[in-house]
């Protein structure tokens, strides 16, 4: 596979004492219009990040739209508390520009992956989306969104389900702890998406975790989409793998490439992408970071 993108880490230029936003590549219309430029591209699998840990995937007329939060409504409902939710980065693309979407996601019922300010508008303006979430949390996500509760797909750990050409492997994720409903069913989760000749895996909210290098390495994993801003219980929020064991994680599981997520989003829950850069570098991981708004191709 060839690797080429817009929008790598040679490109960021940032002063993390600035107050002003970090700036996106490209957003909204700008944005669509390059989506939509590529759109029926039949050789090659398109992937942006749209900050958090949200990705557009976009394969031969087909848009799977992963954990997106695209709104400030965390920013909003914690303004007045202890645990500000500062956001670091710009908006990448209004919700309601999103359109001709086959698949969405949620991993997991924390509103940066399941926000109902971004999925109300993406399930009102794409109604033949496809909703793929932890069936642990069906009830939770109907309430949120507002949808009929027979609408999501549900998966757990060790299930799949083949949507269109694609097919989703339900992981398990550990955040802070791998819970389970009273069917045990997986409350949080990641996804393997298999399709063409392309393995790609998102991990959710996730440590690391007894036996998930034994899950996930049978899948030989082409891109690992993998969380870095660590867990330190300061921040009062349940943690993820640190930038030293995404690193690790993308090693162990041979992934030919890991993509970092779940920084720069806001200033008291994040991450330097360069420690991750430097510990990918110590074990000749190949890895690749995106901007807000960037764009690779596969």
């Amino acid at each position: 596979m060839n690797w080429s993108n817009h929008g790598a880490l040679c490109h960021l230029s940032l002063n993390r004492n600035q107050q002003t936003l970090i700036k996106a590549i490209k957003k909204d219309e700008d944005l669509v219009n390059e989506m939509d430029g590529l759109l029926m591209d039949q050789k090659y699998l398109h992937l942006w990040w749209l900050g958090q840990s949200g990705f557009l995937l976009q394969w031969k007329g087909k848009r799977v739209l992963i954990d997106p939060y695209l709104s400030d409504s965390l920013t909003k409902k914690y303004a007045n508390t202890d645990k500000p939710h500062v956001r670091m980065s710009e908006r990448v693309i209004d919700p309601n520009l999103l359109t001709n979407i086959s698949i969405v996601t949620s991993s997991h019922n924390h509103t940066d992956h399941l926000d109902a300010d971004t999925l109300v508008p993406i399930l009102k303006n794409n109604p033949r989306v496809q909703f793929i979430i932890p069936e642990a949390n069906r009830t939770f996500v109907a309430e949120r969104v507002h949808c009929k509760k027979e609408f999501p797909i549900g998966l757990t750990d060790g299930k799949s389900i083949t949507i269109d050409a694609f097919t989703f492997h339900g992981i398990p994720a550990k955040h802070n702890e791998t819970e389970r409903d009273e069917n045990g069913n997986c409350k949080y989760m990641g996804y393997v998406i298999e399709f063409g000749k392309y393995k790609i895996y998102h991990s959710g909210d996730t440590l690391w975790f007894d036996g998930m290098v034994e899950i996930l390495k049978p899948f030989q994993v082409d891109v690992a989409i993998l969380p870095i801003n660590g867990n330190d219980p300061a921040r009062k929020v349940a943690g993820n793998l640190s930038v030293r064991e995404a690193a690790e994680l993308g090693k162990a599981i041979n992934a030919r490439l890991v993509i970092p997520c779940h920084y720069d989003m806001f200033t008291f829950n994040t991450a330097d992408v360069h420690d991750f850069i430097d510990e990918a570098e110590k074990l000749n991981q190949p890895h690749h970071v995106l901007i807000g708004g960037g764009h690779l191709k596969i």
